[in-house]
């Protein structure tokens, strides 16, 4: 970050490229993708990293467990929703994979064939589809500065 704060972003996408490539998207192996990225997370942000973490965590119950782990390291978790509406995110969809889940080519797609569980109480809740880009950056930013 410009305020030289050293920071990360764990990537769903990465992950399941390396640290997560023998996983699929069965519920199961959702439920250990959120708590690799978790403890992936846990590491740098033990190191002094701040980490961003983005990746598609449909069940609470995965994320309340990262939550648990950080605490019980002692590190800081925020929780962050990137909140959009399904018909804004297949609007955007760059990679074209809701068009292919909703043709049947990807199953246990999230908020297509599988549920999304919205956060009940983020620290932090980013309105995608009325916020540019450049708003929730700031927002985030203004989060991390109270931290450190």
């Amino acid at each position: 970050m410009e305020e030289g704060i050293a920071a990360y972003r764990v990537d769903g996408d990465n992950l399941r490229h390396g640290l997560c490539r023998d996983l699929g998207f069965s519920e199961g192996d959702r439920a250990i993708n959120i708590a690799r990225a978790g403890y992936a997370s846990c590491l740098l942000a033990d190191a002094g990293v701040v980490v961003l973490a983005s990746l598609v965590s449909p069940f609470r119950r995965d994320r309340d467990q990262v939550r648990a782990l950080h605490a019980s390291q002692g590190i800081p978790f925020v929780e962050v929703h990137v909140a959009v509406p399904l018909e804004v995110a297949e609007q955007r969809d760059p990679k074209g994979l809701y068009r292919k889940a909703r043709a049947g080519e990807i199953p246990n797609f999230t908020g297509i064939h599988q549920a999304y569980e919205e956060p009940i109480a983020p620290e932090l809740v980013l309105e995608t589809a009325t916020m540019s880009i450049a708003q929730c950056v700031e927002q985030v930013r203004a989060l991390v500065r109270t931290m450190s």
